[in-house]
This record gives C-alpha cells, structure tokens and sequence, in this order.
C-alpha cells in the first residue's frame, strides 16, 4: 500500500525538520481470542457446587401390607410441628405418655437439649445400647419447610438414627400445637 506524504516537501526558507507523526494502533484480536480461550478452560476445569441432600428411606409404593411394627414404647419420642413455629413433644404413646406433652422451642436450648437428653437416657431405660431413641415428626398442614428442614437437622445434630415423618395425627395431637382463641 503507498504512503501519501503531505508533507512539506522541504525546498523552503530552511525550516526545522520535523519527524512524521504516526498513529498507534493496536490489534487486540489475539488478546480477545487467548481471553476466550481461558474463559473457556476454566469454564471446563472447575467443578460445579453439587447441592446437598440427605437421603431419606421412604417406604415402596407397591408394598400393599399393613404390618404394624411393634416398638417399645419407652424408646419412641413423638414430635408436633404446629403453625407460628410452635413445637410440642412426648414420650410414649399419647394416651399414656411417660414424660410430657411439652412445648418446646426450636434449637440448642429448646428441642436439640432434650432430644440429646433421651438419647443418652433410651439405652439405660431399654437396658440395650443397641436400641436407641425412635423419633415420630408428625408436621401439621400448618407447619412451614422451614420447620421440618429445621427439625431434620437437629435428627443429625442429636445422632437420631431412628426417626419417621408421619401425617397421620390425631385430632387430640391437632389441638397440642392449635393455638387458643381467647
């Protein structure tokens, strides 16, 4: 490609040479190219976050029996998920509890302390370290994920490795965790 010189062609009054100005101009292609290229080689390279999960055994669909396991009654703890974040819990059966109704707050100084209380007492009671704590979590229609998440979570705080989520509650359990009209 031919230059154009517009310059002074220099046959005058002896003036100062001056140098020809140039424009700099930079190719970025190549820098846009290797940038593209190890976006995509880190894209690659790294591993995705998996989202955490805890396995639950749930029972099989085409299991039609209705065996009924019978469970000492003294190792089973029964858990009611109520509205506005309320809890209550008894051991036993609900006729004849051994310990409680009792109402209850979420975390380290409401449920987590007895929950770890009855983990420790269940073997001594039953006389079998094998046998321990057996938790019912029976959340009402009211109850939020939240709860239930919350509830699941102190299960493997407390080192429950026993435990069921039920929704089969009975009308008298509904009225532990129903609040009171005035």
């Amino acid at each position: 490609m031919a230059e154009l010189n517009t310059g002074d062609s220099g046959g005058g009054k002896g003036g100062k040479v001056r140098s020809k100005k140039s424009n700099a101009k930079v190719d970025l292609t190549a820098m846009v190219d290797l940038a593209f290229l190890l976006i995509t080689f880190f894209m690659l390279t790294t591993s995705l976050s998996k989202p955490q999960s805890m396995n639950l055994g749930l029972p099989d669909k085409n299991d039609k029996t209705d065996d009924q396991l019978k469970v000492d009654e003294r190792r089973t703890m029964t858990i009611v998920m109520g509205e506005n974040n309320s809890i209550q819990w008894y051991m036993g059966l609900f006729e004849t509890p051994i310990a409680g109704p009792k109402i209850d707050s979420y975390g380290k100084n409401g449920i987590r302390k007895e929950l770890l209380k009855q983990v420790k007492a269940v073997p001594q009671v039953t006389g079998d370290a094998k046998k321990g704590l057996i938790v019912i979590i029976k959340p009402t229609k009211k109850s939020n994920y939240r709860n239930l998440v919350d509830i699941l979570d102190e299960m493997a705080i407390c080192g429950v490795d026993t435990y069921a989520i039920v929704n089969d509650i009975t009308p008298d359990e509904l009225k532990l965790v129903t609040p009171k009209t005035p």
